[in-house]
């Protein structure tokens, strides 16, 4: 009986990270809107599954920041403010930066582990790795020059995984990889606003690779502070647009048509 126990709490396991999966996947897809309340029994059903996973997934993702509990209204989709994405780009670079900094210390020894593998540029495994690395790119690449996001998001959070886990430090690559699907989450509701996403999105990841596997650690810089600048930039002036033009609708329907002359 020990062994069927053990399937059980296999499967339960790996139905609740696939539940938070899908779930994480309807916020990035925007199908989850930010301030949106479900209860458990709302999900389960859904998915035709028990409570218990599903309960297990929406901690799971509450941990993350993605979703906030309320004991007595169930879940509802974090509303991430305009501060909080300046908070997540920061935090986002310190953590590339540090990163960074580690490749540039390193030596070609192999006490680093998987660190290494950035280092010796004739190890047959790092030029697997770093291939691998860069398809994401070109994928992430091709998505944003196409404007489909979904996409771009899913290749970009692995390409930045991959990435990290050259690095060698697990901590670190978790740690990125909750900050970029947090920023994502807090981005999608701005960008969704565009019709046409063609020539908004950043796409030098194939870039930031290169940089590192020449080990031009003043150009990977320089690429990634370009990306932290332009991804403000750009949602900044987004939310910006959206409250002119709500203001612009609240003042006509108040009989202030000055207000949408601006």
């Amino acid at each position: 009986m020990p062994g069927s126990s053990g399937n059980g709490a296999v499967t339960r396991s790996t139905l609740r990270q696939q539940i938070a999966d899908a779930l994480r996947d309807e916020v990035l897809a925007g199908r989850l809107q930010p301030g949106q309340e479900f209860t458990v029994k709302e999900i389960a059903e859904q998915y035709g599954v028990s409570a218990t996973p599903v309960r297990e997934a929406l901690v799971d993702l509450s941990a993350q920041g993605l979703l906030e509990a309320d004991q007595h209204r169930g879940f509802r989709v974090h509303e991430f403010s305009l501060a909080d994405f300046r908070g997540m780009i920061e935090a986002r670079g310190l953590v590339t930066d540090g990163m960074f900094h580690g490749l540039a210390n390193d030596r070609a020894g192999d006490v680093q582990g998987v660190r290494s593998l950035f280092v010796r540029a004739n190890d047959p495994r790092a030029a697997a790795a770093l291939a691998g690395v860069r398809r994401r790119g070109e994928e992430a690449r091709r998505a944003a020059a196409a404007g489909e996001l979904n996409i771009l998001i899913g290749y970009d959070l692995r390409f930045w995984r991959e990435l990290g886990a050259l690095f060698g430090n697990p901590y670190l690559t978790d740690f990125l990889h909750r900050l970029r699907v947090q920023s994502w989450v807090c981005a999608v509701q701005h960008l969704r606003r565009l019709s046409d996403l063609r020539g908004h999105l950043w796409c030098d990841h194939t870039e930031v690779v290169d940089a590192l596997a020449r080990r031009d650690l003043a150009d990977a810089h320089r690429i990634v502070d370009e990306y932290n600048v332009h991804s403000i930039a750009l949602i900044e002036g987004l939310v910006n647009k959206h409250s002119a033009d709500s203001a612009a609708g609240h003042g006509a329907g108040d009989g202030g048509g000055d207000a949408g002359t601006g």
